[in-house]
C-alpha cells in the first residue's frame, strides 16, 4: 500500500476542490491513496450541515472583503481557509486500505496531528469526545472535515500554523460558539518554517497510516 504525496503550494480552493474529485475517481478506479498539502488564499467554506446562523456577515460582504465563498459537499459547518494554515486533503480508500471505519479514520487524523504538534513544537494538544478536530485547551487548532463517496474519502484537515487568525471574525469556526481558535504561532509565540511542517506531516501521516513506501519515494 503506496501514498502519493502532492505539495502545491499555494492554490484557489476551487482549483484544489475540482482536483480533489478528480483524483477520488482515480483512487476509486485502483490508483493508490493521495495525500495533498497546500495553502488557499482567503476563503469561507460552508459545508452540508452547516448552520446559516454561523456565518455573520453576509456572502457578499464577505467577498467584498476579499474572501471566496463556497458551498460544498462535506461534513462539517462553517470553516476558514487561509495563508499560513496548512491545509491537507486525503484521498484514501477507506473501505479499501483503512478498515472501512469513518470514525476510527478521523481519529487517526486527529493523532497525526496531535503527535507533530507534541514532538515537533511540545505544543500539547487534545481531541475532545464530541467535536472533531485537535484542540489547545478550547480553543480549536485544527478542523477535520471529510465526506465519503464509492469507499473513497475527500476533504481533510486544516491546521492553524502561522494564520492570521482575525481572519474568522465573520464566521463562528465549525459552529463551536463557547470555543475559539489558535495556531502554532500563536502558542509558541513565533512563526514556523510551514515547508518543514508539511514534511513532518507527510512522514507522519505515512506511518501513521502505515503506507510502505518511505518518504520521497513517490513525491510529485
Amino acid at each position: 500500500m503506496n501514498l502519493i504525496y502532492k505539495d502545491l503550494g499555494i492554490i484557489p480552493y476551487k482549483t484544489a476542490y475540482d482536483m480533489q474529485f478528480k483524483i477520488q475517481e482515480d483512487v476509486q478506479n485502483g490508483s493508490d491513496d493521495h495525500l495533498l498539502l497546500m495553502e488557499h488564499p482567503k476563503v469561507i467554506t460552508i459545508g452540508l450541515n452547516a448552520d446559516s446562523s454561523n456565518l455573520l456577515v453576509s456572502e457578499s460582504f464577505l467577498i467584498q472583503q476579499g474572501y471566496d465563498v463556497f458551498h460544498i459537499r462535506r461534513g462539517g459547518d462553517v470553516t476558514y481557509h487561509g495563508p499560513g494554515q496548512i491545509v491537507g486533503y486525503l484521498i484514501f480508500n477507506l473501505k479499501k486500505n483503512h478498515g472501512g471505519s469513518i470514525r476510527t479514520f478521523v481519529h487517526k487524523i486527529e493523532q497525526t496531528l496531535i503527535d507533530v504538534l507534541t514532538e515537533a513544537y511540545g505544543i500539547t494538544a487534545m481531541r475532545d469526545e464530541i467535536n472533531a478536530g485537535v484542540f489547545i485547551g478550547l480553543n480549536k487548532i485544527a478542523a477535520i472535515g471529510l465526506s465519503v463517496n464509492k469507499g473513497v474519502t475527500m476533504h481533510g484537515f486544516a491546521l492553524n500554523v502561522n494564520t492570521n487568525l482575525g481572519d474568522y471574525a465573520p464566521i463562528v469556526p465549525c459552529g463551536l460558539k463557547t470555543r475559539s481558535v489558535t495556531s502554532v504561532e500563536k502558542e509558541l509565540g513565533h512563526q514556523v518554517d510551514l515547508e518543514q511542517l508539511k514534511l513532518k506531516l507527510n512522514v507522519k501521516i505515512r506511518n501513521t497510516f502505515e503506507f510502505n513506501n518511505k518518504k520521497g519515494e513517490i513525491e510529485i
